[in-house]
Formats: structure tokens, sequence, C-alpha cells
């Protein structure tokens, strides 16, 4: 089985709650969203073929023991379930990292794979297209995760943990990645149990691709 790669790379993991590990990253080619603050519009068309054999042993000449698989939208490349259940088996700790638009249902039930889920706020666009059914599936090691623009995205990201009470880990993130203050100062007034991270990657690198 073949699969349409963007990218695989070794870096720190710049988002969520394994920020600053170091990482071996899988970004898979193709997405089914379209939103407006994406930064790595690049992934929806940029790709090559590599079987998961090629992608494992590639993976393998990092050493680390961390693999991120993202995007794009890695939940609708046909081998992907193969694919994450081969790490697993290899014994890597996995995070899969994807849009609440596509079923986390068939992912594999392992205490080493971390779902990061990204709840589409209204100014993405694609707010529309989340499936909250996930919400039920995810497990207390999984995180969800909101990137919050304005008041707007973070007035519906409050609604929407208050409605579905999720039992995963919270993460609030700005759009950029890297404004936090405003954001940290409604979290401490509201007492919402979620953290407040930035994209790491970017606070080193800045908007370089493979970091």
């Amino acid at each position: 089985m073949r699969m349409l790669i963007s990218e695989i790379f070794y870096s720190l993991q710049g988002e969520g709650i394994l920020i600053g590990a170091p990482t071996a990253f899988v970004r898979t080619a193709g997405c089914n969203l379209r939103c407006r603050w994406c930064d790595t519009e690049y992934a929806f068309t940029e790709g090559k073929e590599m079987s998961i054999n090629e992608i494992v042993q590639k993976v393998r000449k990092y050493r680390c023991h961390n693999v991120c698989i993202t995007g794009g939208e890695p939940l609708i490349q046909d081998g992907i379930i193969k694919l994450l259940q081969r790490f697993l088996d290899k014994r890597y700790f996995v995070s899969v990292e994807t849009s609440g638009s596509v079923s986390i249902e068939p992912l594999p039930c392992d205490e080493r794979l971390i779902v990061s889920l990204d709840i589409k706020c209204p100014s993405s666009g694609e707010e529309k297209k989340m499936n909250f059914s996930n919400l039920e599936l995810m497990s207390p090691s999984d995180q969800l995760k909101f990137v919050i623009a304005d008041e707007g995205d973070y007035n519906y990201a409050k609604e929407i943990i208050t409605k579905y009470t999720p039992i995963c880990q919270i993460i609030f993130q700005p759009v950029g990645g890297l404004d936090l203050n405003d954001l940290a100062e409604k979290v401490l007034k509201d007492r919402i149990d979620a953290r407040v991270l930035p994209q790491l990657h970017k606070l080193i690198w800045g908007d370089k691709r493979r970091v």
C-alpha cells in the first residue's frame, strides 16, 4: 500500500502536551478542509507516493521514540491505519493530528497513541464541517485543540467545552501561534481548565518549513 506524503523530518514537537519533545514528523498530503488561516497550504497538493515500509525506514533513521503523523489531514489517506499500527508495533509513541471533520473511530486503541483533535473555530470558515461525535471517543490522554483568532472563536470554544464536557486535555492556541497575552488573560479570568500554549517551532525558527 502506498500513501501520498508531503514531507518527513525531525524536529521538536511545537504544539500541545508533548511540546518540546524530539519527534519524527510524517506529514501526509491532501486535506478535505480549507481553513482561512492554514499555515501548511503546501500540503494540499505537494507530495509523493511512498510505501509504508519506505516511510517507516526513513523515520527509523532519526533514532527517536516519538512519531507525529500530521497533514494536511492524515485520516483521509487509505493507508493511515496500517501506518499507525506499524509504528505502534515497533514500540513508537505516536501522535496523530487530525481535524474534527473525520471520524476517529477506526484508529487503533493503544496507550501509546495520542489523538490530537483540532476543532475548527468560526474564523477558520470550516466550523460547520466538524464531527462532534469524535469527542465521545477521546481518552484522557488525548488532546482537544482550539486555534483561536478572536472573541468569537474564544466564545465558540467555551460553548463546545461546556456542551460536550470532554475528558481529554484541552489546548487553546492563538492563530499564528505566538500572541499569547490576551488569550491567557481570558482563560484565567474565566477559569477555563485549558492549557494556553504557543507554537514552539515558530518561537525558535519562525515560519520555516520542516521544523
